[in-house]
């Protein structure tokens, strides 16, 4: 059982609550993220984690000044990190910190099977390393983006989609195999779309799941490659598919808020929503009004 993820993670740093999402969107190795935050910091070492093949990337959003960091046994040079820059980490070097400064950050965990996998899914030669430098952040604008997208569901993780969770991760996981395991696909993925049965079968497919549906499940559908079916899909219809989800989900609201006899908790549960303060956040996001000031708009 790995320790490199989700609350086995947070007690290596002392965290009580480490709130973690994972997917298995390759099928083979899950990559997974973990929020880590602690406000009043002990000043001791962080635990060993489990000695395996696989590697933590962490997003921090604090500045560290003179952050001590630890690989082998041999401590780092001594390095200023800044807010939004990030650190690579190999679990197969037993990395400690000590944790004397208040911070938080988000880690993604990335082991040897999602690399090659990753690899598998590009048709591009299987990554032997990753390369950095120990203790050292770098200014990663890609990392930084991805990981502010992920805040606001492991805050509320119930009303994450799949679709949604299976892109930012599989995006980081791409990121991390060419940015820093300099991974080249052997050939350019094809630019066109999905051919019309393909957009058509998955549409239906998501209209089916709205509660949420795994996009290795669409890929497969499709027979495609899952890099090749999300940049098809967003070619095609003009979005990634856990927007298009969310516009179907809207549409599906709509239609049964028609239904003057439906509770907006009976809306929300038929559309695919965790509760109704969930349906009520999106449709407003998307619409501009609430779910019931539309439904008494149509009404009058």
């Amino acid at each position: 059982m790995t320790e490199g993820y989700g609350q086995r993670l947070g007690e290596r740093f002392r965290v009580k609550n480490a709130p973690a999402m994972v997917t298995q969107a390759f099928c083979k190795g899950e990559i997974a993220v973990t929020e880590l935050r602690c406000d009043r910091p002990s000043s001791e070492m962080s635990d060993s984690i489990r000695l395996e093949d696989a590697f933590l990337l962490t997003l921090h959003f604090r500045d560290i000044p003179n952050r001590e960091y630890w690989e082998g046994g041999r401590r780092a040079p001594l390095y200023d990190l800044r807010a939004g820059e990030t650190c690579l980490q190999d679990l197969k070097r037993d990395p400690t910190v000590r944790l004397d400064k208040p911070y938080h950050s988000l880690v993604f965990y990335l082991p040897r099977a999602a690399l090659d996998a990753i690899a598998d899914d590009a048709k591009a030669p299987r990554i032997r390393d990753l390369s950095y430098e120990p203790g050292a952040g770098v200014n990663d604008v890609a990392i930084s983006r991805l990981g502010s997208l992920l805040l606001p569901t492991l805050n509320h993780p119930a009303q994450a989609s799949r679709l949604f969770v299976d892109h930012v991760l599989s995006a980081v996981g791409v990121h991390i195999a060419q940015t820093y395991g300099g991974m080249q696909p052997l050939s350019r993925l094809p630019l066109g779309g999905l051919a019309p049965w393909q957009e058509r079968r998955a549409k239906e497919m998501i209209t089916a799941n709205l509660g949420g549906i795994l996009l290795k499940e669409l890929a497969r559908e499709c027979r495609l490659s899952m890099s090749h079916f999300s940049r098809a899909f967003h070619r095609s219809v003009g979005m990634p598919p856990h927007r298009w989800l969310m516009k179907r989900r809207i549409e599906v609201a709509k239609e049964k808020l028609h239904d003057g006899r439906m509770s907006l908790t009976d809306v929300a549960a038929a559309c695919g929503f965790s509760d109704q303060s969930h349906l009520s956040r999106a449709f407003t996001q998307a619409v501009g009004v609430s779910p019931g000031a539309w439904r008494r708009a149509r009404a009058s």
